[in-house]
This record gives C-alpha cells, structure tokens and sequence, in this order.
C-alpha cells in the first residue's frame, strides 16, 4: 500500500491523505476556492547554432542525446486517440536501452496503448500521470507494480500542473503530421493529419527538452506554427506516427434509442426556456450518441427560432463544423478533433481555432474558455444524491475512463447539463454516494434522464424559473427511488482494498478523492 499520512474529509465529503508517498496535497476545499500564488515554472535555457542539425538518425539516438535516464518523466499527448502509435513506439525505445523506471505523462490513453502493461511489468514504466482508457486502468486497478498512485487530472488540471511546476518534464515526445527540420509543426497535413496540436504545447514550452516524431518531414517553414522552433531540441522521422482512423471518438452516429434521443430533446427544451438561449449564446457539446443528437436539435431549434451562437468548442465533430459552415455557429474554439471532418475544417476554415487546454480550461490563469460557456453536455458513469458525478471507475470500481475536461467545463459553465439514461442495463446511474468523485456537485446544475430532470437545490434561479416549466423537473431523491424500483434492489458496492492505487485531483492541484484496488469478488 503506498504510504500515506493524515486522512481528512475533504469538502466533496471523501476521506483523502494529506501525505502520500512523501508528496504533500491539499484537501479539496471547494470548487471555487483556488488562490494560486508564486510563479510559472520555466524549462532550462538553451542555445542552438546554425551548424547544429536537429535531426536524429532514430529515436534511440535522439533519447540518448536527450540525456534521458532512469526515474525520469517523459509526456505524451493523445491527438491520434486510439489510432496513436507514438507512446509504444518511444517505450518500445526506452526499453531497448534499458532504461528503468519511468514516469510516464500523457494526456490521455486508450487501448490502442494495452503494451504498456509489459513495460510496468518489465520495470520500463513505474508511475503513470494521465488519464488511463481500456486496459492499463483495469490493470492499475489490481494495484499491482505501480511504484506510486496513478495520478488523474482534467485537461485544463494538466495545464495548470506543468505551468505550475507540480509536474517536471524531463522528456516531452511529440508526434506531428508536418514538421519541418527546426521543428516548427502542425497537425494540419500529411499521412497523419489528426487536427490540432494543442494538447503538446505546454509540454513543447516547458519541457526541459523536446523531440519530435514525424512521418512527414516538409521544407521550412512548416506553417502554421502549433508548435515552435524555438521549444523544440530533436527532431526524428519515422514511418508512420498514427492512424487518422483511430482519432474517432466515442459514438459518432446519432443515438437511435428513443430514451435517449427524449433526454436529448429535455436539454434543447431546458436550453430554450432558460432565459439564456438568445443572440451570441455558447455552448460545448461533445462525441456520443445524446451529445451528438442534442447538437443536431440545438441546430434544428435555431433555425427554427433565428436565433445564432457566438461560438461553441469541444471535441470538435462533423456535427459542429455543419453548423459553422452553415453560419448557425459565428466561431469554433477547437481543442481536439473527434472525426475526419473536424481536421478539414481546421484546415479550411478561418472561424475554426486552434487552442491549447491552458486557453481552454486553465484555472490558474487570468481567464480560461470554460468560463465564457452559457450552456455544457456532459456524461456520466454515475451520479449521486449530492450531484457529485463519476466518469472515472464503472460501478465495478474498475478504473476505465480518464476525466477529459468534465472538471473544468463543469464548473465553468453557465448550466452544466449531465445527460445519462436511468439505467443502463440492471445498474442504476443515479446512486446514494458514487464510487469515485470525478466532478464535485456544486459545479452540477441540471440531470437530465428520460425519466425525469433534477435541478441542483444550489441553482434557486432555475428552479424558481422552472417551477411551472411543463418538463418533467423532480427532485434528485425521486429519480433515485424510481431507478432502485426498476432495478429490483439495491446494487452491491464493489469490493475495494485499502490499497490506493490512483487519485483524483481537482482542475487546481487539491486531492479530490482516491481509487482504491478493486479485490477479487467470490
């Protein structure tokens, strides 16, 4: 078990440590709570000549002129999803030279990235600071081999970790469709297009060194410019760096289920009633069948009414680029690319921006996109009866999912929408207490089920608005009995150890809650 020091309840109501293996962390005290102070960390100087060449004849060769050794952080970003082939490629690398040790630092992974079970194994990698989808978080559930807790955060918690020092990158590795030999790149053209860049540059600006791995080597300048010469050490050409296949995220067919395409229909009717659905609105939507149809219904009801957004942001899907083209959407912040049609959008149109998640969600800044958001639809894997949600662990406790900027757009936005069906199967979604805090309840405003909408008793404005609505609004309480009634029971909590085996840290460095080694079930 790692070593920990003090428990204390944390104002989300988990019992977390303030010391755990050696690393201080400050309870969670509230969402709204942050008082940064100092300043932002900074990457060692350097210099380069006009005789210097950056291009490195393999990968091995440009981590050893890295100086890359054992116990080191290396990062990663997550633009090819799941068709990324850079994270094995480089660990496939590190291992061959017998490197030990690793802290590994990307931004997401996904199945695709199931070889990094052999290289805990093996000992290449003993800590992971990410979030973990598919395989390598149901191994790190068994808490097996991770020298210290996993450590989870938001997008924007991310950027703020590494701009406040809290995470030093020793390494950063950056995969890029088009780059040229000083290192300028974008992820616009090429074999490999995936779109933005964003999730790299605060890696690239403040790493204390950089390699690029590209498949598409152009003459300089490589333009536009995501990343820049001037962050950039090693530069090596490689094969093949990702499939643009594998960027697809989540569902990306509108759903067909008639429970959810009536949860979809309940936001669009909340959205238009609430007094905020007028000339210059903003909204994030996301990928995912509900996300999906509620984006079509939004677009259906502004062209109905008349009414046009400024501008909306997300994962950027062909569902948001229609309504750009269309001019139903003035503006798109874009982040990352969840289909083929966001990266040619990118690439075409003007009104389509590219922006890092410290522009997106950064909370240690002096303002952040999240914060501009009228309207947010988000998911869940469970919600309880304080509107905490989970994203993180199924019901099982089995760690699957990373937290994406759910933290941040969650407390960010104007009304903060969590859309989930009652049950899914035989398991309720709306529970006592979830298993994992993932996004605390005070930044939750609205549930939305097919069964039913509960309104946050903190939002006292919605509710009085709402009082005489038609749509269905009952009390949080009353869903929860009805989901229990259809599920026959009360549904066992899984078995947990005391083991911690990751932690969930709030978007501003605070310990939100902890993960617990799932035991053997029998």
């Amino acid at each position: 078990m790692a070593e920990s020091g003090e428990w204390v309840m944390n104002a989300a109501g988990r019992m977390v440590p303030t010391v755990i293996d050696g690393k201080r962390y400050r309870p969670f005290g509230g969402a709204f709570t942050s008082k940064p102070d100092g300043r932002k960390h900074a990457p060692r100087l350097r210099t380069h000549t006009r005789e210097e060449s950056k291009l490195c004849a393999s990968l091995e060769d440009a981590i050893r002129k890295s100086g890359l050794s054992d116990g080191m952080t290396i990062s990663f970003h997550h633009h090819f999803r799941n068709g990324d082939k850079v994270l094995n490629m480089v660990l496939d690398a590190c291992e061959g030279l017998g490197l030990k040790d690793l802290r590994i630092f990307p931004s997401a992974m996904f199945p695709v990235h199931e070889p990094v079970v052999e290289h805990i194994k093996k000992g290449t990698v003993n800590r992971i600071e990410g979030s973990m989808n598919g395989p390598i978080g149901a191994y790190v559930s068994t808490g097996e081999k991770l020298a210290e807790p996993a450590v989870l955060r938001s997008h924007g918690g991310r950027a703020r970790a590494i701009e406040d020092g809290d995470v030093k990158i020793d390494l950063a590795f950056i995969g890029a469709p088009c780059c040229d030999d000083y290192g300028n790149a974008n992820g616009l053209y090429g074999p490999s297009a995936c779109g933005p860049l964003g999730f790299s540059v605060h890696d690239s600006r403040f790493a204390d060194c950089v390699v690029m791995i590209t498949d598409n080597l152009v003459s300089y300048p490589c333009t536009p410019m995501t990343i820049e010469q001037g962050n950039v050490d090693y530069i090596v050409k490689v094969d093949s760096i990702g499939d643009p296949e594998g960027i697809v995220s989540g569902t990306m067919k509108i759903t067909k289920s008639p429970a959810r395409l009536l949860i979809a229909n309940h936001i669009v009717e909340f959205i238009r009633q609430s007094g905020r659905f007028e000339n210059g609105f903003s909204f994030q939507a996301g990928a995912g069948g509900i996300s999906l149809a509620v984006t079509k219904f939004l677009g259906d009801l502004m062209r109905k009414t008349g009414v046009k957004a400024s501008w909306a942001m997300g994962g950027v899907t062909k569902f948001l680029v229609d309504l750009l083209e269309e001019g139903l959407v003035g503006k798109l912040l874009d982040g990352q690319a969840f289909d083929l049609e966001a990266i040619r959008s990118l690439r075409e149109n003007v009104n389509d921006v590219e922006i890092s998640p410290g522009h997106y969600a950064n909370i240690h800044s002096k303002g952040c996109a999240v914060n501009k958001l009228d309207f947010a639809f988000l998911g869940a894997t469970e919600i309880d009866l304080d509107f905490n949600v989970n994203v993180n662990t199924h019901s099982d406790g089995i760690l699957l999912h990373g937290i994406g900027g759910h933290q941040d757009v969650a407390a960010g936005s104007g009304i903060t929408f969590i859309a989930a069906p009652l049950m899914r199967g035989r398991l309720p979604i709306i529970v006592d207490r979830v298993t994992t805090v993932s996004a605390p309840g005070e930044t939750v405003d609205v549930i939305v089920t097919e069964r039913g909408i509960a309104i946050n008793p903190r939002r006292k404005d919605l509710i009085e608005r709402f009082k005489d609505s038609a749509l269905p609004i009952r009390a949080i309480e009353e869903l929860y009995e009805e989901a229990i009634r259809l599920a026959g029971a009360v549904p066992k909590k899984p078995k947990l150890g005391d083991d911690v085996v990751a932690l969930i840290e709030f978007r501003d460095g605070s310990l939100l809650d902890v993960v617990r080694k799932v035991l053997p079930t029998g």
